[in-house]
């Protein structure tokens, strides 16, 4: 097989400004589309009592958004790899945004966790379109930085939503997904302020002399580095593992259920560790300019894994606290790096799908954590404490493995990685 042109530097920007516009509306695009999905896992018994259903059918809910995340990152990814990645992204906000309104307003559980299937491919196709357009058109030196600042946005939108639930008592959990649905204002800004990728303008002038059958299929590309594919997708269903892992079940179900922790005390311990988390993904996400990307990751797993007692066996307030906001800004350190090093892996006829497939197909291996978490509890005699050190545990360990033994196989697509 003829080897892919490579993607050559980004032609230089109009202005400093057209960089600072598209890293703060994939920032907004992601702590928006992050807000919404937490707010279902804040609110996880107060729809379930809605519906009159059990807790653990309502944990299907995130589960069928993280399923179905996959299927919306190659569909929206492909499309931008096609059509450009401005027009797709703001796209995916129309679409969860829409899906969000309708949520609220779900006649029965079925239609609720349909409705949530279908939120997961929006969810799904927003974070690959988003993260290949900053990294495309900021330059090489700001890639670090610019990585951990757009997924400091997960953390962001938690952090939004933990805000959101105060207002659970005056607005019900109807009111919050009707809030939530109004992030779809934010493609305004996208549609005043955010330009194309200047790396995909130059490959579709590079690709349009090229006869039709000579481009490369997906598939044919995706073949070509199976090596590749197979290592992001481990990697990131270990990192899904550590996320998922430490926050999906620690608000709601750990500090209000088990631990029995006033709302107030759990929204300031929540606003603590994603801010923590935020500050984390920046300082891992500039370290990796002076170490690499690999190392940087490898050395923020390894960090959590010491903090595991003290995050989750902690008996009073202020120890939990300060144990979820050292493991956070670990665990968010890490994830800091991520926008950065798969887009600089990925090839570039794929950059907007494959970075966003697979870190969804991770998402998928992880689907479940939730629910394994509940079920090691319960065979723990209902302490979910060890379930949560297990699977964040094991996922820091495999991060760290991984990055640092794999990750040296792997050399960038995209010029400018540091070495």
């Amino acid at each position: 097989m003829t080897p892919l042109p490579p993607t050559g530097a980004a032609p230089p920007l109009r202005s400093p400004s057209d960089a600072r516009h598209i890293i703060a509306a994939c920032f907004l695009g992601w702590t928006l589309d992050a807000c919404d999905f937490f707010i279902v896992l804040f609110t996880l018994d107060n729809v379930a009592h809605s519906f009159s259903t059990s807790l653990e059918a309502i944990l299907l809910a995130p589960t069928l958004t993280l399923i179905s995340r996959p299927v919306g990152a190659y569909l929206f990814g492909r499309a931008a790899d096609r059509y450009g990645r401005r027009p797709i992204l703001m796209a995916t906000i129309v679409t969860y945004s829409t899906i969000e309104l309708l949520s609220a307003f779900a006649p029965n559980l079925t239609i609720f966790l349909a409705l949530r299937l279908l939120f997961g491919v929006a969810l799904g196709g927003e974070w690959g379109v988003g993260t290949s357009l900053t990294m495309e058109t900021v330059p090489p030196h700001w890639r670090g930085t610019a990585s951990g600042l757009l997924q400091a946005g997960y953390p962001a939108g938690y952090l939004l939503a933990s805000l959101m639930f105060l207002l659970l008592p005056a607005l019900g959990w109807q009111g919050l997904f009707v809030l939530g649905a109004s992030t779809g204002l934010s493609v305004i800004y996208v549609a005043l302020y955010v330009k194309e990728s200047p790396v995909w303008l130059a490959s579709q002038q590079r690709m349009a002399g090229m006869p039709r059958a000579a481009k490369p299929s997906m598939l044919s590309v995706l073949r070509r580095y199976r090596g590749l594919v197979v290592y992001a997708v481990c990697l990131m269903a270990a990192f899904n593992f550590f996320s998922h892992g430490s926050q999906d079940l620690f608000p709601k179900i750990f500090l209000a259920l088990q631990r029995h922790l006033p709302h107030p005390t759990i929204t300031v311990i929540v606003v603590l560790y994603n801010l923590a988390a935020i500050a984390g993904g920046l300082c891992f996400g500039a370290l990796s300019e002076r170490i690499g990307r690999a190392r940087a990751i490898a050395l923020a797993a390894v960090l959590a894994l010491p903090l595991l007692p003290l995050w989750a066996l902690s008996a009073t307030p202020l120890w939990i606290a300060v144990g979820a906001v050292l493991i956070q800004f670990c665990i968010q350190g890490a994830w800091g790096v991520v926008p950065a090093y798969l887009n600089e892996l990925s090839p570039s006829d794929v950059r907007a799908t494959f970075p966003g497939v697979a870190y969804q197909c991770g998402n998928l291996i992880a689907a479940s954590t939730g629910l394994i978490q509940h079920r090691i509890a319960l065979g723990l005699g209902g302490d979910l404490a060890p379930a949560l050190m297990i699977v964040v545990g094991g996922a820091g360990c495999a991060i760290a493995l991984l990055a640092t033994f794999a990750g040296p196989r792997f050399h960038a697509q995209l010029d400018g990685a540091p070495e």
